[in-house]
């Protein structure tokens, strides 16, 4: 396969169509001449357990007793004792042999059950807490504490191979006394910990009252299971404290901010979010909890955040995730940190493996680009703005879970080229060592325990088939610096009857992966069964990073192949609930005769004015109520719908309201001639579909059918224009357009300004480009509509800026190539509206209500 002669990938993009011969994602990501068999896995599996071993035995012979190994000056590095300010270096470093108990576990994995007894043995004999240093609480935690608790539970338990007969717990009365040199962090009005604590004066005195989310709301795995393996509560109620001072201080779309004062619990500027830096593990620990423990208040908190991260900061094509203002939900940042790579991992751990598979391709290709992740990548720009990669396992930890869930070989090739490019950049000869500068390879002489304990214990588990940890069904988790930790059932914790009653059965959904099904361009099946790398957004994957096709990738292309714009359906809305979908206010507090709580759930006795929070489930059969007026609904609830409202006989099936948004059929109408003598013409297919925002006012879009006199998008098409003197169709227009739309862009004037030059020249409409991908619906007062005289017949949309961009690029290259006019046309079919509409749930007893075609699954009408 190869490109329409003279046009780039980015280009056909831009043109939201194929003008090519097809690109054929389906590719595998290394063309391999032979395939994954179980020898070969055994090969890379030995191959990246040298390079570990290469790591660790290069620390304990130059670096140990110290934290760390400088691999590059073959010494050991601890504290920097000259410059206490050093909180990069000190923040990690606090004295105490840091890599050797962070690697623990690792020799676990690796199954070396004597490096593993003498690692124990070591730290007894050279680690102390009794230190005078200040490392980060988080980091201290989840390295030190978590890599403790790790090596306690596989010291201790009888009847495995890591079980040592002569240990008597102390590994774990260790834990005991760092977790008391801990505990003094906590004491603030908030329950939130300072950031940092001295080992042995406690927190001194003009200690920083700033702290980030993820520091102070990812402990509690850690904590929380000193305090069920020693019988002392301050630990776990601790962290529980801090999680929720975090949880119960979020913003009012869901969404909790990157840094907090811990002393006054207010968010501090940018009051920004996203899923990296200073957030990630919040989450994680969030979902990761519940799995341990069974506590569903942390997953309660796993199932509103997640959905409110979907909603927000998931980019608008769904491969990539933005920061954004935690009030409005607004893009504020369009960077990508390489901490955020292990958020597929965590996608595949809550079940949603379909979303992790596309999020996981963009870091792959950003690796691609430049043999390891770099710390920062702007997606605007499409480059790095900051190159180091010290090692980091965020990543490799993504790829393993992807893998563990699909099987699929695409992520053992992946897994390759991983252990390719770290050996190549990162080995030395006196262990492993960062990279300072990915463009140029110079290295910073630094081997982070992570390095050890998290990247290379991953890429091993991707190659080992046949660990324990994988034929392992229990209820064991990785924490988020890859220890290993599981509770004991007699600390476990079982709900109370009334509140398991209250609750329901929880409903959780984690369905199976499914592979891709081989399509032909027209959508009919082939009948084929493929991989990952045949999925149709591959090719769009490496275009959002701007990456070039290389020979691996035009080895798999077809002439037959097509590039593939995704559509993201929402994860999440809201929507105010009334019978026939008239618009009606919202009722903030509604009593126990609208709205009244029963032993499963929630009888809804009037729906009139009741704001509904609805979430898409993982398994895509639909919807989920979660949300009613003040009152969270459970996963094993039951929404009872009692309005007979719902099914009386309405006089006209539409609404009565305005559709905030409609999708729109863009296609070409007719294919000039003299392209169809050029190679793929013949498989050339021109139609996408895009999201437009509706305004509110002009014609109802949502209410088109053959008697209006509104013919902007009716059924068979409207043509696209352009007037490239009048850009911003903010002054009279020198073309009549005779029905058809026009295209502009914002600024300048006001959208009904807009929409009435466009009538005035005679246009059906306009199609309005935003500069921003934020939904707006364009709105304007009732004596600004008055004063606009008759506008029923016309009518507006607004297009985000991505797409936007995209459509207009189309109409360029429509005028300038000669291959027909852009059409659209609205989709009726997904305007179709069908509130109250009553249809049977297959194999349930009870029917359920569909809002706008959508099934709520978790109701039941009561006829």
């Amino acid at each position: 396969m190869k490109w329409e002669k003279g046009y780039s990938c980015t280009f056909a993009f831009a043109l939201l169509i194929t003008l090519c011969n097809g690109v054929d994602a389906r590719q595998s990501i290394n063309h391999q001449e032979s395939a994954w068999t179980s020898e070969r896995k055994r090969s890379f599996r030995a191959t990246t357990k040298d390079l570990w071993y290469h790591g660790f035995n290069h620390y304990m012979s130059h670096a140990f007793p110290l934290d760390e190994l400088s691999p590059l000056s073959c010494t050991g590095r601890g504290p920097d004792w000259e410059n206490p300010a050093n909180i990069a270096h000190n923040d990690v470093s606090g004295n105490y042999s840091l890599t050797l108990i962070d690697v623990l576990d690792t020799l676990v994995v690796l199954d070396d059950p004597p490096g593993f007894q003498n690692a124990v043995q070591n730290v007894l004999d050279w680690v102390s807490f009794d230190v005078n240093t200040k490392p980060q609480v988080f980091e201290t935690t989840i390295r030190v504490l978590g890599g403790l608790l790790s090596g306690h539970m596989f010291a201790s338990q009888p009847g495995q191979p890591f079980y040592l007969p002569w240990y008597r717990g102390q590994l774990l009365t260790m834990a005991y006394d760092l977790g008391n040199r801990l505990l003094p962090a906590f004491s603030t009005p908030t329950g939130l910990p300072f950031a940092r604590v001295n080992l042995r004066h406690g927190v001194q005195r003009g200690e920083s009252l700033e702290t980030c989310t993820a520091g102070a709301g990812s402990l509690i795995l850690e904590l929380a299971t000193l305090s069920r393996l020693t019988g002392d509560d301050r630990f776990e109620k601790a962290a529980y404290k801090a999680f929720f001072a975090l949880w119960n201080r979020r913003s009012d779309i869901g969404l909790v901010g990157n840094t907090i004062n811990i002393w006054t619990g207010t968010w501090t500027l940018p009051e920004v979010t996203g899923i990296g830096a200073g957030v990630d593990s919040f989450y994680e620990y969030a979902l990761k909890w519940y799995v341990m423990s069974g506590e569903v208040e942390f997953l309660d908190v796993w199932h509103e955040g997640y959905a409110a991260v979907m909603r927000y900061s998931r980019s608008p094509d769904g491969h990539w995730f933005r920061n954004v203002n935690i009030h409005t939900g607004n893009q504020a940042y369009a960077t990508i940190d390489s901490l955020s790579a292990f958020w597929p991992g965590l996608q595949v751990l809550g079940g949603d493996v379909q979303n992790a598979i596309k999020s996981h391709m963009t870091y792959w290709n950003i690796w691609r680009r430049h043999s390891g992740l770099p710390e920062v990548w702007d997606a605007h720009f499409l480059q790095a703005t900051s190159f180091q990669y010290p090692l980091r396992p965020e990543f490799v930890e993504s790829t393993w879970y992807l893998y563990r869930a699909t099987r699929d070989p695409y992520y053992l090739d992946i897994g390759e080229r991983i252990l390719r490019d770290l050996t190549v950049r990162a080995k030395v000869d006196c262990g492993l060592t960062g990279i300072q500068d990915l463009r140029t390879n110079v290295r910073d002489d630094r081997m982070e325990s992570f390095a050890l304990s998290e990247t290379l214990k991953y890429l091993y588990l991707l190659f080992d088939e046949d660990n324990p940890l994988h034929k392992d069904d229990s209820h064991y988790v990785f924490t988020t610096e890859g220890h290993i930790l599981s509770l004991p059932k007699e600390v476990l914790k079982p709900m109370s009857h009334v509140r398991r009653k209250m609750r329901g059965k929880e409903n959780h959904q984690c369905p199976l992966y499914e592979p891709v099904q081989d399509l032909s361009p027209d959508g009919t099946i082939s009948g084929l069964i493929r991989g990952v790398g045949s999925r149709v957004d591959v090719d769009y994957a490496r275009y959002l990073v701007g990456l070039r096709s290389q020979a691996l990738d035009e080895h798999h292309w077809s002439p037959d192949g097509w590039c593939a714009i995704p559509e993201v359906d929402s994860y999440s809305f809201d929507f105010i609930m009334s019978p026939g979908g008239k618009m009606v206010p919202e009722d903030p507090n509604p009593g126990p005769l609208k709205l009244k709580t029963v032993a499963d759930g929630f009888i809804l006795h009037n729906v009139t004015g009741i704001r509904a929070h609805v979430v898409s489930r993982l398994d895509r059969k639909g919807y989920d109520i979660t949300k009613l007026g003040p009152h969270a609904v459970r996963t094993g609830q039951i929404v009872y719908v009692n309005d007979s409202a719902l099914w009386d006989s309405l006089p006209d099936p539409r609404p009565t309201y305005r559709s905030k948004d409609v999708q729109l059929r863009i296609f070409l109408d007719t294919f000039d001639p003299a392209l169809a003598a050029q190679p793929g013409a013949s498989s050339f297919n021109g139609e996408t579909y895009v999201k437009a925002y509706t305004a509110q006012f002009g014609g109802d879009l949502a209410a088109l059918d053959a008697s209006d006199t509104l013919h902007f998008g009716y059924w068979e098409g409207t043509e696209v224009e352009q007037e490239k003197s009048n850009p911003l169709g903010c002054k009279p227009y020198e073309t009549n357009f005779d029905g058809n739309a026009v295209l502009v862009h914002r600024g300048e004037c006001a959208f009904l300004e807009k929409l009435v030059y466009a009538r005035d020249a005679g246009a059906s409409g306009v199609i309005v480009v935003s500069d921003e991908d934020s939904p707006i619906n364009p709105s304007a007062s009732a004596a600004e509509i008055a004063a606009a005289g008759d506008i029923s017949d016309v009518a507006l949309v607004l297009l985000p800026y991505t797409v936007g961009k995209s459509v207009t690029a189309m109409v360029d290259a429509a005028g300038m190539f000669g291959y027909g006019h852009v059409m659209f046309a609205v989709d009726t079919e997904a305007q179709a509206w069908t509130e109250g509409v009553i249809d049977p749930t297959p194999g349930e007893v009870g029917q359920i209500l569909y809002i706008n075609g959508h099934p709520l699954l978790n109701t039941r009408l009561i006829i």
